[in-house]
């Protein structure tokens, strides 16, 4: 199931703050990575009805996502 444009972008923008509260990142770096990582993928494709999940759960996986990119060293352009 996909939900709305207009209801992803609101959820995009909650994700994104707590993201980068819990990442202790800018804003805009945490956007930058939302934009190119797999969860947000994941989530604008409808995979497992996502974007029902809490704004909370959907940060802190997304913080897992981004943890590993940065142990390895990478960015979202040469991933």
């Amino acid at each position: 199931m996909k939900a709305s444009a207009t209801l992803l972008q609101m959820k995009y923008g909650r994700v994104i703050m707590r993201f980068a509260e819990l990442a202790d990142i800018t804003v805009k770096e945490a956007m930058g990575f939302f934009y190119c990582s797999t969860e947000r993928e994941l989530i604008r494709d409808g995979v497992s009805d996502l974007h029902c999940m809490s704004d909370d759960y959907l940060a802190k996986d997304l913080l897992e996502e981004y943890m590993v990119f940065t142990n390895q060293g990478k960015n979202c352009r040469n991933s």
